[in-house]
């Protein structure tokens, strides 16, 4: 039989006193330290299991349903999809990026839930203005983004992953805009635009007294200190990558289940623990070849992994444009019909759409006689006399 393989939970249990004592966490990052190491085990209780074809028998343990845990996005992620594959257009996909520079990634690290929200608003925003544009489009699109702030190694990097449609519904509602096949929006456009509306974002920001600078930033509450920094920044270009097209619908579905329910890092790129360091794989995209190993001692993995906690209630998956919930079942429609009326004189639309999902209830199948449903029979209580809290 193979060992059992090395998890996050696993480098919590280890390393997390010794993290407390050199780092004290903050309560975000005290629930994950304590949330974690208790998912799928008998202190959250669980299920007794039995299969109604060959009798087989299991126990399933309760999750810790924190959005941070590597074991818990599975059944998250499978039930989002299938809302989002019945909102997908028979058109071409695009993916668009839009990074924070290093030199506000720090700021942003003591502010999350300020800097990474005018992530957010400035990238939609750049999106909306230039594609509204006749100059460019001249359309009304939708999209969702996705945050993500870290890098592979682990180390702060927040970006936004946005996921567009290739077009747009013009201005009266009467038709379908395409964009160009494999051209969405001029890249450098969007990235002077972007690094515009967010520094603006900032600078009222700090004008209202609303970003706290600590450590090696406190010198930036000088306002002369601050200013001198923002225009550095300001005369840097801003990363903002636009990657080719999907093919269609089935194509995003899959970059979207890659994606969308991410955690810092999965169970599987974990390699080896010891009483000391860390172990795990990466993917160093500036060499040859591109998947590599690092070893870390345990107390800096967990610091690292901790970096990525978000505020409580913070979203990180968003829609916009025509996605945007008040409006998306409408537009949808809308833009189905605008692209049926464009279409329907073809033998049929260029992208078809994808089938059906695959259900959720295929996780429930026996893995004795593989036929069989594993049916509930009985429940095992907490171990715990003080479950954790939820959020």
């Amino acid at each position: 039989m193979n060992p059992r393989r090395p998890e996050v939970a696993d480098v919590l249990r280890t390393f997390a006193a010794a993290y407390r004592e050199a780092y004290p966490p903050f309560p975000e990052q005290e629930r994950v330290l304590r949330r974690l190491p208790l998912c799928r085990t008998a202190s959250l209780g669980g299920h007794k299991l039995r299969c109604d074809s060959c009798g087989h028998e299991e126990i399933s343990y309760n999750s810790c349903r924190d959005r941070h845990c590597p074991k818990c996005r599975a059944a998250a992620r499978a039930e989002w999809l299938a809302a989002r594959e019945r909102e997908l257009l028979d058109v071409p996909y695009f993916h668009v990026v839009f990074t924070l520079p290093e030199e506000l990634a720090a700021i942003a690290l003591q502010n999350k839930r300020l800097c990474y929200g005018l992530l957010f608003h400035a990238a939609a925003q750049t999106l909306l203005t230039i594609a509204a544009d006749p100059r460019h489009l001249g359309a009304d699109i939708g999209f969702l983004a996705v945050l993500h702030t870290w890098s592979q190694t682990l180390l702060h990097h927040p970006h936004v992953h946005c996921v567009v449609p290739g077009g747009g519904i013009s201005s009266d509602h009467q038709r379908w805009i395409a964009c160009r096949e494999a051209f969405f929006l001029p890249v450098r456009v969007l990235s002077r635009l972007f690094r515009r509306l967010y520094l603006h974002g900032l600078e009222v920001a700090y004008r209202r007294g609303e970003i706290e600078l600590h450590g090696q930033l406190q010198g930036l509450r000088d306002l002369t200190t601050w200013t001198r920094a923002l225009s550095e920044v300001r005369r840097k270009e801003w990363v903002v990558y636009a990657k080719p097209p999907f093919g269609g619908p089935t194509q995003v579905l899959k970059y979207l289940a890659r994606y969308t329910h991410r955690v810092a890092i999965s169970n599987q790129r974990i390699l080896a623990i010891d009483d000391q360091q860390v172990e795990f794989r990466w993917n160093d995209r500036s060499a040859q070849p591109q998947q590599r190993t690092m070893a870390i001692s345990g107390v800096e993995f967990v610091r690292r992994f901790l970096l990525h906690v978000l505020p409580k209630g913070f979203v990180r998956i968003r829609h916009y444009g025509f996605l945007a919930n008040r409006v998306r079942d409408e537009r949808i429609d809308l833009a189905r019909c605008l692209l049926h009326r464009q279409t329907q004189l073809q033998d049929a639309p260029r992208y078809p759409r994808t089938g059906p999902s695959p259900s959720p209830t295929s996780f429930d199948r026996c893995p004795c006689c593989r036929t069989g449903r594993l049916l509930v029979v009985g429940e095992i209580p907490p171990s715990q006399p003080h479950p954790i809290d939820s959020s």
